[in-house]
Formats: structure tokens, sequence, C-alpha cells
């Protein structure tokens, strides 16, 4: 599971946390379970969408590589509600069995190919309960999301506490195949200080999806494309892939 360096950093983690937010795909995740049970967020990030989970009365275990990451996701956790282990997803290793596995915010795609994807799956696989579901997401490659990654489209500014108005915006560096390398540029207006994050997508089309996780020992997969439930088509923006274990 490739680590973006700058992640490591709090400081970084932190710009990441103020403009990244879980909308529609949040309120999908946190009310998918019917009953409290035990989830496993593999890639959790800065941890929002864990501790909505755990708010909900679930046991959550959140997963991560980045120690910046995990870092501004256990300041949230006043209650420390929130299992939080730093591994990768072919990695981390916990004796409980979980009901439901997560992989939020496309984590899915920085896996890089076939073997790394099916390193993380199997893993993940190997500590579902029986009949456990696995949830991930991908960006469908027909909907080319990429080529709105520009300096115009995304440029955005917040105001966050301690720092002061930053501003972010992504921009593409390369795309080849299935991958697609972007920056993102944060500068912070009272220092001027500018500060890079570079990342590598892999874009794999819903067939290649279903196959991975079949191989990897999951089973009934389906596919939405879009938060609302909706079935997958070639115009959907989204691959939301729900698997059995």
């Amino acid at each position: 599971m490739p680590v973006d360096p700058a992640f490591a950093r709090f400081d970084m983690a932190r710009l990441y946390d103020a403009f990244n937010h879980h909308g529609e795909d949040g309120d999908f995740y946190e009310n998918f379970p019917e009953a409290p049970c035990r989830v496993l967020d593999i890639g959790c990030g800065t941890g929002s969408v864990p501790l909505r989970l755990a708010r909900r009365g679930h046991r959550v275990t959140g997963v991560d590589p980045a120690e910046g990451m995990l870092k501004v996701a256990r300041a949230k956790d006043e209650y420390g509600l929130v299992d939080w282990v730093q591994a990768t997803a072919s990695t981390f290793e916990r004796p409980a069995r979980f009901d439901l596995a997560i992989m939020t915010g496309h984590v899915f795609q920085v896996f890089p190919d076939d073997a790394e994807t099916l390193a993380a799956l199997r893993n993940i696989h190997r500590h579902m309960a029986p009949g456990g579901k696995l949830i991930l997401e991908s960006r469908n490659p027909l909907d080319r999301a990429w080529e709105g990654w520009t300096r115009e489209k995304t440029h955005e500014q917040r105001v966050i506490d301690g720092i002061g108005p930053v501003d972010v915006y992504y921009q593409i560096k390369d795309v080849e195949g299935e991958h697609v390398t972007f920056d993102a540029v944060f500068t912070i207006e009272a220092t001027g200080e500018i500060l890079l994050s570079v990342s590598r997508l892999r874009f794999p089309p819903a067939e290649a999806i279903e196959r991975l996780l079949r191989t990897a020992g999951f089973t009934e997969v389906d596919l939405l494309g879009w938060w609302d439930r909706s079935p997958y088509s070639e115009t959907s923006p989204e691959i939301i892939a729900i698997a059995r274990a």
C-alpha cells in the first residue's frame, strides 16, 4: 500500500483533513450497518468515517500506514472510541474478525497493480467474519474524472484554525494507461509557504475490480454507481463494489 511521504507529516495531514469531507459517501457508510457490528476501515486517513461509525455504537478499527494521518485521527477521537492501527492493508494483523470492512476515499485506487491489490484484499478477507461484507469505491475510468483536475476547476480556499487561510488546487502530471499522477498544491497565505503532495492512482475498470475481489475469495459482488445505491452503468461516476466474504 503506497504511502505519500507528505502525509507522514502532521501539518500535511491537517491540511488534507480540512479540505476533504465525507458528504453523501459518509452518509452511505454510516447508515450501511443495520445493527451494531465490528467494522474495519482500511486506509482510514484522518478518521472521519470511523468516528462516525463508532459514535453509532459500532466497534471500529481504523488502519492507515501514514503516521501524520493517524495523529490527526487520534486527536479527533477524544473518547478513545476507535482502535487506530498504523499498518498497510496487506500487513495489518488483528485478532478480531469483522462483519464489515470498508475502503473509503478511493483508497482502493492507490494500489498500483494486481499483485498489491490482491495482497491487500486477501489480508482483508482473512480478517472477515463468515458472511461479512467488504465495500470499496473506485472512480469509473469511463467517466474520465481526471480531466477536471486542473488549477482553474479545483482551486479552493479554507480558513484553518491556527494556520489561517489556505489555498489548494490539483493539477495532472501524467496519464499513462490506467494510472494518473497528480499534484495537490497547498499555499499558506500568511507565510506564502507552498506544500506539495504527489499521488498516483489506478483507474481499473469494473470488470477488473470484480475479478480481483473474486480471486481474493470474495463472492456475490454487487456494483453500484452512486451513493443513492443506483446500480452501476458505464455512465456512472463511481464503481462501488459490495462483496461478501
